[in-house]
């Protein structure tokens, strides 16, 4: 069933209240989701997106309901990724000839998925636009990066609507889909995590095109993204956060992550802990289980960090799998302008510190020099280098 956002715009896509990850294993759900696809009936009817291909026969039936497919006067992907386009090759088999507007990219990552170089398609770039009746347009973003290099964004004018892609999303349920509905807490958590985990590589190209984006002096109504709550209600808030948080974002917080087998680690892990406590009360201090805590959440916190501490045991000459395998996640998400410190236990060989400092400067991480490399269980000795590293870490 098609919901109201303004005037002759309407949300024609699919809450997915089941959905608990997402690209793959890699991105984890834990208040639902949504895949937001638009449906605008000017002189000219338009849908902007789809959803995702298991939800595609229920898509499109939905639509049908909604308005004769044939009267749909073409077709905006503003995004190449299957949760976005899966649902078209089922409706483009209704309406084959129907036009399809998108950045040249675009038509590569379409082609590629579904093999249809047949499809009508009509290449896009930034300040092209589209009549559609009613003294409103139209208007093409190229969002390059942001976070794919066909994306693009979609500007109505008339209603003041920007129909973003993926950025300015959460994954975040909201029956209700609008900002001011939602939970305003869980909301911007979301917020947060889905810019962590998704858009922090991309954080120079970010701030380039919100500066753009602010340089055209549009006005913005609400934002409409592909995935999570509608901004209506101070639709800027969120353009503006994702300003701040596109330049090397910090707060003065320090997160230790670790893996342990036999607790030693773990004890070191919470030494750091309490001596930043100690010599820096005002610091909030966030200690995580690599092993048995969600590997987003913990990015989250470190996208807030001005520091980090990482601490593995020795295992096979090098660090545990699960440390290896959750510092390639790391590297991956860029994170700049932060320390980090390394520590662990050992039996025999004690590589791990080692191990770890090439790993984090790898990553892009400042590695202070103090360090803890601790033979067997921590006795004071062990303990008492806590300090030191936290007090690097604090200054």
């Amino acid at each position: 069933m098609k919901k109201l956002i303004k005037n002759n715009v309407y949300w024609v896509g699919k809450i997915d209240w089941e959905l608990k990850s997402f690209h793959g294993a890699d991105y984890s759900i834990n208040h639902g989701s949504s895949q937001n696809a638009y449906l605008i009936t000017e002189e000219k009817t338009v849908l902007i997106d789809t959803v995702w291909r298991p939800h595609a026969t229920e898509f499109v039936n939905n639509l049908a309901g909604e308005v004769d497919l044939d009267t749909i006067d073409f077709i905006v992907m503003n995004h190449g990724e299957t949760d976005h386009s899966g649902s078209l090759p089922a409706l483009m088999e209704k309406i084959p000839n129907t036009p399809i507007y998108c950045t040249a990219s675009a038509v590569k990552s379409l082609t590629g998925q579904y093999h249809h170089p047949e499809w009508n398609y009509k290449v896009v770039k930034t300040g092209d636009s589209v009549d559609i009746g009613n003294g409103k347009a139209l208007v093409f973003v190229e969002m390059k990066m942001l976070h794919w290099p066909d994306s693009m964004a979609t500007y109505m004018t008339g209603d003041n609507i920007l129909f973003s892609n993926d950025a300015f999303g959460q994954h975040y349920a909201v029956e209700e889909l609008f900002n001011d509905k939602s939970d305003t807490c869980l909301l911007w958590a979301e917020a947060l995590k889905y810019y962590s985990n998704i858009l922090n590589p991309f954080s120079p190209l970010v701030k380039k095109k919100v500066e753009e984006i602010l340089a055209l002096n549009l006005t913005i109504d609400i934002i409409a993204p592909s995935h999570g709550a509608i901004w209506r209600e101070n639709p800027l808030a969120i353009v503006e956060k994702y300003y701040e948080w596109s330049k090397e974002y910090q707060e003065d917080q320090i997160t230790i992550a670790y893996d342990t087998m036999w607790e030693g680690t773990m004890q070191l892990a919470h030494a750091i802990g309490s001596e930043i406590a100690r010599i820096s009360p005002d610091t909030k201090v966030k200690i995580f289980n690599i092993s048995k805590t969600n590997k987003n959440d913990i990015m989250t916190e470190i996208f807030k960090s001005k520091a980090i501490a990482v601490g593995s045991p020795t295992v096979g000459q090098n660090i545990l799998s699960s440390v290896g395998g959750w510092l390639e996640f790391l590297k991956e998400l860029k994170f700049k302008n932060k320390k980090a410190a390394v520590f662990g236990c050992y039996g025999w060989s004690g590589e791990s510190p080692k191990v770890l400092r090439e790993r984090l400067t790898e990553a892009g991480f400042s590695v202070v020099e103090p360090e803890i490399r601790c033979n067997w269980n921590p006795v004071e000795e062990d303990l008492s280098k806590a300090a030191l590293i936290a007090k690097t870490l604090c200054e």
